[in-house]
C-alpha cells in the first residue's frame, strides 16, 4: 500500500471525483454531457465516448489536487490509457490524485427493501489488476429502498463481508450502502443503517481501516460517530440525485464527511462547450464541493 496515499487519503483536504459510470448509467451521464444514444451504435463505441469525456475531465487544469484527493474509475477506464500512462498512473503521477476503483458487478432484484450486490465472483483478479495498475482502493454500492431491519442488515454484512476480503490484499475499501433520497423512510433506514455500521466496525480486527461512502443524511453531523470510529479512514458523502447546490448545502452541514459526487460534479458540462468554458465550469464546480468538504 502507497503510504502517501494512505496519508493523503486520511488526512488531506479535498473531496473524491466519482468517474465510475458502469453500462447500465453510462447512457444517462452521456446525455447529461450532452451525446444521445443515436451517436453510437454499440457499447464499445459507447465506452469509447465515456472514456473520451473522463479523460478530457482528467486532464482538464481545473481537475487539479488543490479540491480533488481520489478518483473512481470504471475497470474499462482503469484499463484504458491516457496520454500514454494508464489512468490510475495519471492521475498519480501527473494530477497527485488517488486511482480508486469500481469493484461490484451490479445490483440483485429488490427483496426486503433493498437491493444488494450481486456476487463479486471476479474480486481476487480484480484485485490483482488493480494492484498491477497501482489502484490504492476499491468501491462497491448497493441500495437500500426501505427501513427493513433484515434487509440493511443485509447489506452492510454484505459490504463488511467483502471489505475485509478487499483489505486483506492490501486495498482500502469504499463501502457504500446507499440510501435512496427518493425513499418515504429515508430518515429510518439511515437509523438502522448507522446502528448496523457500528455493530459492523465493532468487530473489525485491530488496524483494520475502511471507508464509507453514505448518502447525505436527514439530520446535521448524523454519521459523527462512524467518521471518528478508529476503524474508518474517511466518510465521504454520494449526492445520490441532488442538485449540486443542494448536495452542497447539504454536505456544508455534516462536518469531517467530504464530497464524493459523480452526476453533481459534472453538471452544466458539455461536450460541445470550448475548452475555457468546460474548464471554467469544472473549475466552479470543484470550487463549490471542495469547500463544503472541509467544513
Amino acid at each position: 500500500m502507497n503510504k502517501e496515499q494512505f496519508n493523503r487519503m486520511k488526512n488531506g483536504n479535498g473531496f473524491i471525483a466519482a468517474l465510475d459510470q458502469s453500462g447500465g448509467s453510462t447512457p444517462k451521464a452521456l446525455a447529461n454531457y450532452g451525446i444521445t444514444k443515436d451517436e453510437y451504435n454499440s457499447e464499445d463505441e459507447m465506452f469509447e465516448l465515456v472514456h473520451k469525456m473522463r479523460s478530457r475531465i482528467i486532464t482538464s487544469p481545473s481537475f487539479t489536487s488543490k479540491h480533488i484527493l481520489g478518483a473512481i474509475l470504471f475497470e474499462k477506464t482503469m484499463d484504458s490509457k491516457i496520454d500514454g500512462l494508464y489512468s490510475g498512473d495519471y492521475l498519480w503521477q501527473k494530477k497527485n490524485i488517488i486511482p480508486i476503483l469500481k469493484v461490484d458487478c451490479g445490483k440483485e432484484e429488490l427483496k426486503d427493501g433493498v437491493q444488494l450486490m450481486k456476487p463479486i465472483v471476479d474480486l481476487d483478479s480484480k484485485i490483482e489488476r488493480a494492484k498491477e495498475k497501482n489502484i490504492f482502493g476499491t468501491k462497491m454500492r448497493s441500495v437500500i429502498i426501505s427501513a427493513n431491519d433484515e434487509g440493511i442488515k443485509n447489506i452492510v454484512e454484505q459490504q463488511f463481508y467483502y471489505g475485509k476480503k478487499i483489505y486483506e490484499q492490501g486495498l482500502i475499501p469504499i463501502l457504500e450502502p446507499e440510501v435512496d433520497i427518493k425513499s418515504t423512510e429515508k430518515l429510518e433506514c439511515e437509523k438502522i443503517l448507522k446502528d448496523e455500521i457500528l455493530k459492523n466496525l465493532a468487530k473489525l480486527d485491530n488496524g483494520e481501516v475502511f471507508m464509507f461512502k453514505l448518502t447525505l443524511p436527514e439530520i446535521k453531523d448524523f454519521y459523527q460517530e462512524v467518521i471518528n470510529n478508529d476503524h474508518v479512514m474517511r466518510v465521504v458523502a454520494l449526492s445520490g440525485g441532488y442538485s449540486r447546490d443542494e448536495a452542497v448545502s447539504r454536505l456544508a452541514n455534516n462536518h469531517g464527511m467530504i464530497a464524493s459526487f459523480s452526476r453533481a460534479f459534472l453538471e452544466g458540462l458539455n461536450v460541445n462547450q470550448e475548452d475555457d468554458e468546460f474548464n471554467k465550469i469544472l473549475a466552479k464546480s470543484s470550487k463549490m464541493i471542495y469547500e463544503a468538504s472541509i467544513k
